[in-house]
């Protein structure tokens, strides 16, 4: 557990960190409609490799099972068949983006500057997107052979990219241009590409027994559909997730410039807090898959509640630290012009924090449930919470015009975190149930 936890650990506190950068840069060197739009990058940067999840679910429980199972050359043909999916699908994202930016910024409500900030942050990213495919696939992969070791070396190289460029870029050190808001993207872009050609290098060299070879990238239609018939219903509960946060987001969007500038910073901050359950969830997820493909549902089980135990008890500790500093943390990410702002972010990070618990009972069990294959209920559980509970609530709590039968309470954004407080207590609850019940060790991929 702790071999395939620690790096996966180290790992996404680099991916956070590329956010804290851009984050800090932005609320230090530039202005109030620059914190907005970021904010609403920090969702789009989440929902480009999310995209992936289509395939990369689907492949990391199939390597996953063929390792445990000791059966190598099926999955070199796994890794190799889902980069040839990721590679349909990251043209797709590419046209879908050229074609519906424009739709897509009006439906999040960026108002004033901030959705031109946006669209033109987008603009830079998008001739990126194949090789983020090729870098969130390939990781996937490696993680269901046991190698969490791989994706912490490349998201180093990544961070140290993105650091150096976008505190050169937007302040014009060392002689530089100052490029502002455009060096926030370009070093962002440079990581991120960075990032992709070196996890192609790891698979062509070959990498914890996989190897990413010419003869086995033809479409094998059988192989495909193993592979999409697990990915397509854990890719839509991911993507079903990221679609609803920005319609989340689209809400409190709608509040003003101050109440999206308060709430892009908090989840920032925030995702320090998930870093132990995203780190035990992928471990749960490659131990339950492995153990399951050699025939071992007991220790599958003790894995995923172990990885519980761990996980859930470093949340809790870190929920008391955001509530009891929530001031500090806020100020540290905002200059003196944007005190208001950091006010407002601390009393959401105070709210958040009361979820903390239930979050990671909800993170480390489905990751240990999509390991074994079992997508499905996580997708039902996903709709359940997001869509009839958080998204209702949110209009009826943070807004004045409220549901069509019942009128707004009008509490700002804080009445839509409250709202996100009963949705993960909602699907934490329901996630161990299906925990308790079993029927994810009976899962056939």
């Amino acid at each position: 557990m702790w071999r395939l936890a620690l790096p996966i650990l180290a790992e996404q506190l680099l991916v956070i960190l590329v956010a804290f950068v851009d984050q800090w840069l932005a609320g230090n060197y530039l202005e109030a409609p620059h914190l907005a739009a970021i904010g609403f990058i920090w969702y789009a940067l989440w929902a480009l490799p999310t995209m992936f999840s289509l395939v990369s679910t689907g492949a990391t429980a199939l390597t996953a099972r063929f390792v445990g199972a000791k059966e190598f050359d099926n999955a070199r043909d796994v890794v190799n068949q889902s980069l040839v999916a990721g590679l349909v699908l990251s043209v797709a994202v590419i046209a879908l983006l050229v074609v519906g930016v424009d739709g897509f910024l009006h439906l999040m409500q960026l108002e004033g500057q901030a959705a031109p900030l946006a669209k033109q942050y987008l603009q830079i990213i998008m001739p990126v997107i194949p090789l983020i495919m090729l870098e969130e696939i390939g990781i996937a992969c490696l993680r269901g052979a046991g190698d969490t070791a791989s994706g912490l070396l490349v998201r180093l190289m990544v961070n140290v990219i993105n650091l150096g460029l976008g505190v050169t870029l937007v302040t014009g050190a060392f002689g530089m241009p100052r490029y502002g808001w455009q060096g926030l993207a370009i070093a962002t872009s440079a990581g991120f590409a960075v990032g992709g050609l070196a996890v192609g290098v790891l698979l062509l060299r070959g990498r914890a027994g996989l190897q990413l070879q010419t003869e086995r990238l033809w479409p094998r239609p059988i192989l495909l559909r193993r592979i999409l018939r697990i990915g397509v219903p854990g890719g839509a509960d991911a993507i079903g997730t990221v679609v609803i946060h920005l319609w989340f987001l689209a809400i409190i969007n709608g509040l003003g410039i101050l109440p999206a500038a308060a709430h892009g910073l908090a989840v920032r901050i925030e995702a320090l807090t998930y870093l132990p359950g995203a780190a035990f969830l992928v471990a749960a997820s490659t131990m339950t898959g492995q153990s399951l493909g050699a025939g071992a549902p007991r220790r599958a089980v003790r894995s995923a509640l172990l990885c519980l135990a761990w996980g859930g008890g470093i949340m809790a500790t870190a929920a008391l630290g955001m509530y009891v500093f929530a001031d500090p943390l806020t100020q540290f990410f905002l200059g003196k012009q944007n005190r208001e702002v950091a006010a407002e972010a601390a009393a959401l990070l105070r709210i958040v924090a009361l979820s903390l618990p239930q979050f990671s009972v909800l993170m480390i069990l489905s990751g240990a449930m999509r390991g074994a294959g079992d997508t499905r209920w996580a997708l039902l559980i996903t709709f359940l919470g997001l869509l009839l509970i958080r998204i209702p609530l949110s209009y009826l709590w943070a807004t004045d015009t409220g549901l069509p039968f019942m009128a707004g309470w009008g509490w700002g954004v804080r009445g839509a975190w409250y709202a996100m407080l009963v949705d993960i207590t909602l699907r934490g609850a329901l996630t161990l149930g299906r925990f308790v019940q079993g029927g994810w060790q009976r899962i056939h991929v």
